[in-house]
């Protein structure tokens, strides 16, 4: 899924980037020290703040978070990841509550994670000024902060100042750089690797890849030959040169798999900064070169292609994070802006390609009604719909609060047309 949500929106939230500079303050051997606030979920700077370390028992860290106070990490790292397992355990020790309603679990449900992620995210690690973290066994974070956040600042002004950040956050920073490393296997490119940044939504789930690898392709056109493979290098001489358009393509996935499967050119946007910047160096990798043109920030790209794909967030809620942005399309605008300026950017006889999970028909978050009626009145028709079921965890985990939804889910390809 891509991380973009239209043509360049005010987010719903502060970036990171571009908020006023947060401090936080506590007391540690009798002084007075603080240091700044940075969360990619934009959570305020906590207001009380102590000090922690391998003498801190887990109820006594549970009672003071499900307080309001942040706990600054002084011990050993391993043990700041253990007394981060027990809280997880403190916090999710009762049963997820059921209903009948899909609306009403699913709301619950983001309640529940975001109540969750508040308790969690009140234990804090400091980051030096060069995104070293000074802890006994601590790992060498160095790499992945500044793939995350950026290289450390040069600034006199805060280049002696630590960073305190939220150890959920730092794990996920790090677990992020891991993806980034080993990358994420595609069978639709013949088992080439993506290489995610942190911050854009992996390439994991493989069904809604394979769709468009699959789908037939409009009017006449090179097809693909074996994967991996394009059954022509270029256009034929004298015709004319075949465009396709990715819309928030992410990490570039499909934008590749559009390439190799013949097109002369493919534009792909997104209005991510870090998707835009991941989609230009997984397409260096992925070739061929100078098949695929990497723009943004925006939705739609100028002028006119033979074939534009859309694979908007799935959810339309609104997202809590820029993080977020991969999963939730608040009140469903990227899916509509898709819609609305998908026929003013076809060529004759073109097609547009909607790439969508039922999954928020299933929650009740959208009819099929509602997306029929945008399809009309986006002066589009429906030319072929192409199924496919999910093959993730998820959709076979049982304690999932949202797991009768996600086992009867299907993703599905609507290739459209112009009336």
């Amino acid at each position: 899924m891509p991380s973009t949500s239209g043509p360049s929106p005010a987010l719903p939230f502060p970036s990171p980037s571009q908020a006023v500079p947060a401090t936080i303050r506590w007391t540690e051997d009798t002084i007075r020290r603080s240091a700044r606030w940075h969360s990619e979920s934009a959570a305020p700077p906590p207001a009380r703040v102590v000090v922690a370390d391998d003498r801190m028992r887990a109820d006594t860290a549970y009672r003071l978070v499900r307080q309001g106070t942040a706990l600054l990490w002084r011990g050993g790292f391993p043990s700041a990841r253990h007394l981060l397992d027990a809280l997880r355990r403190r916090v999710d020790r009762a049963a997820p509550r059921r209903g009948d309603d899909p609306a009403e679990v699913f709301q619950r449900h983001r309640r529940d994670r975001a109540a969750r992620a508040r308790l969690l995210g009140r234990l804090l690690v400091l980051l030096e000024a060069d995104h070293s973290l000074d802890l006994r066994r601590a790992p060498d974070v160095r790499r992945a902060c500044a793939e995350a956040y950026g290289p450390p600042s040069r600034s006199p002004s805060v280049a002696a100042e630590p960073t305190a950040v939220a150890l959920t956050e730092l794990l996920g920073v790090i677990g992020a750089h891991q993806w980034r490393l080993k990358g994420v296997a595609v069978p639709a490119l013949g088992g080439a690797r993506v290489h995610p940044h942190y911050g854009v939504f992996p390439p994991t789930r493989a069904e809604y890849v394979d769709l468009v690898a699959r789908a037939p392709l409009p009017g006449p056109h090179a097809t693909a030959g074996p994967v991996g493979r394009r059954t022509r290098r270029g256009p034929r001489p004298g015709a004319r040169r075949r465009t396709a358009f990715d819309l928030g393509t992410g990490t570039g996935v499909l934008a590749a798999v559009l390439a190799r499967r013949g097109f002369d050119r493919v534009v792909a946007t997104d209005i991510s900064p870090r998707a835009l910047a991941c989609a230009r160096d997984n397409v260096r990798r992925l070739g061929p070169a100078g098949t695929v043109e990497v723009t943004g920030p925006g939705l739609f790209p100028e002028g006119r292609a033979d074939l534009v794909v859309c694979n908007p967030p799935w959810i339309p809620a609104r997202p809590t994070s820029e993080v977020e942005l991969g999963v939730y399309d608040d009140g469903g605008r990227m899916l509509r802006g898709f819609l609305a300026g998908l026929a003013a950017h076809l060529e004759p006889g073109g097609e547009g390609w909607l790439v969508l999970s039922d999954l928020a028909e299933r929650l009740g978050l959208r009819t099929r009604g509602e997306l029929a009626d945008a399809i009309a009145a986006g002066g589009l028709r429906v030319v072929d719909r192409i199924d496919t079921a999910p093959r993730h965890p998820r959709a076979r985990d049982a304690a999932d609060p949202l797991h009768a939804a996600r086992a009867a889910e299907t993703t599905s390809l609507w290739r459209l047309a112009v009336r």
